[in-house]
């Protein structure tokens, strides 16, 4: 690792002080260091100033957009680097002008080798010493993404980049590698098309949007595209609730029905075969907060331009992946889903198939999509824009509730119809949107 490259000054410093966020370090230690060459890795403070700017290594020069502020509010903000939607921002996090006691990056490893991913993504403490810089460069950059001091960091917010995004963002990039490496040198590569299945509001497209911008600022193009894009039109939600009096599954966007299927065939299609430098095209996008928070297609003046070769296709939805079951299984849970599951039946062709790498979020009760859908809601609100009330936010859950309960077992117990167990990853998360241990 280039010391100069990660601008590290020389002080050592006490492993259990961390400014990084303090965890209990005993209870951690759950692996032999001292085999690992990082005993003379140190985070220090500058000997010229005491406040002194990040530099970024060779390697991640390009910037990106910064700007979103969603460690600080619990906002969430659901566009991406590559589409420009979050508008440019200060890139560098700036250390504070009183001295600091800051964390050692051995101190820094034992946290990484603690969280709950590491052994099922298959790596080990050696794996993660062999790839130390990365790890700090990629936690550096999702810093100035979300505008935090890189030496006071809270622990949640430590878990969040370092057993979270970091984790599944190395997850994604060996999907690529061996997605590349099926072809021969030459041919047109067509983008991994990753699918994010995951309910509302529990930080998915958070997560795309970290994982886009390290994409963009490690060199691979990647676009973002959610099933929300791909909701019928104001009008074609109206005639969808005309044919379906009654029906309050189908009575507003959300469930199976409610989008344009041969509009997302399209636009997939187009993304597969935007390989070559110069092909661009326009993503779509859905202006949620269109009439009074129903939504409505945004206009195609306002979608984001993305340009050809494209690496990855990052794709998520709350009900990727799921899978017509049994008309009398779904008539159990409620009558009004029996429609939707028939609409269900046509999925597959138009998202799923173009899907070769899964990313799975698993939640234990469907009950905490309200809390988190009201949270988001609140944050719109805050944020000027128009947004449901409480007691819409209510009303619109429960119309996807029935989903939940009918599709998430199936989708956990066997994985998205035709998915590779090799390249599908299971996340469960806690009420607090972090990554737990499965059972």
């Amino acid at each position: 690792m280039s010391m100069a490259a990660l601008n590290i000054f020389t002080r050592p410093c006490s492993p259990t002080a961390s400014s990084l966020g303090p965890y209990d370090f005993n209870h951690h230690n759950r692996f032999n260091v001292s085999s690992c060459k990082l005993h003379s890795l140190f985070l220090r403070k500058s000997n010229d100033r005491a406040s002194r700017l990040y530099s970024i290594p060779t390697h991640f020069s390009k910037s990106g957009s910064g700007g979103c502020s969603w460690m600080q509010n619990n906002s969430t903000c659901h566009n991406t680097a590559a589409s420009n939607d979050c508008r440019q921002g200060e890139l560098y996090s700036v250390f504070p002008t009183k001295p600091a006691t800051v964390s050692s990056v051995q101190d820094l490893f034992e946290f990484i080798c603690s969280g709950p991913l590491i052994e099922k993504m298959g790596l080990t403490p050696e794996k993660v010493s062999e790839s130390i810089d990365k790890w700090l460069a990629y936690g550096t950059q999702l810093c100035r993404l979300f505008k935090l001091n890189e030496l006071y960091l809270t622990v949640p917010q430590k878990a969040r980049f370092y057993h979270y995004y970091i984790p599944v963002f190395l997850w994604c990039e060996d999907q690529i590698s061996q997605h590349r490496s099926m072809f021969k040198d030459g041919d047109d590569i067509p983008p991994l098309v990753i699918g994010f299945s995951a309910p509302q509001g529990c930080g998915k497209t958070t997560l795309v949007f970290a994982l886009d911008y390290l994409f963009q600022v490690t060199g691979r193009k990647s676009a973002t595209i959610s099933i929300d894009d791909f909701y019928l039109t104001a009008e074609g939600q109206a005639k969808l609730r005309e044919e379906n009096p009654g029906n309050a599954l189908l009575e507003f966007r959300g469930n199976a029905g409610s989008h344009d299927l041969p509009f997302s065939v399209e636009t997939l299609t187009a993304l597969d075969n935007l390989t070559k430098e110069g092909m661009k095209m326009k993503l779509p996008r859905y202006d949620k907060s269109a009439y009074n928070g129903r939504g409505d297609r945004a206009s195609p003046s306002t979608w984001p331009e993305i340009e050809g070769p494209l690496e990855a296709i990052l794709f998520e939805g709350w009900m990727l992946g799921f899978k017509p079951l049994p008309a009398e299984v779904v008539k159990a849970v409620d009558p009004q889903l029996e429609r939707v599951n028939k609409n269900l039946e046509a999925y597959y062709d138009a998202w799923d198939k173009f899907i070769k790498a899964w990313i799975v979020i698993k939640i234990k009760d469907p009950s905490c999509v309200y809390q988190w859908r009201l949270q988001a809601e609140i944050a719109m609100r805050e944020a000027g824009k128009p947004g449901m009330s409480d007691e819409e936010v209510n009303d619109f859950v429960s119309r996807y509730l029935p989903a939940y309960k009918a599709y998430l077992p199936t989708l956990y117990a066997e994985g998205p119809s035709g998915s590779n167990p090799k390249h599908l990853l299971v996340i469960e998360i806690d009420e607090g949107r972090n990554p737990i241990l499965g059972i």
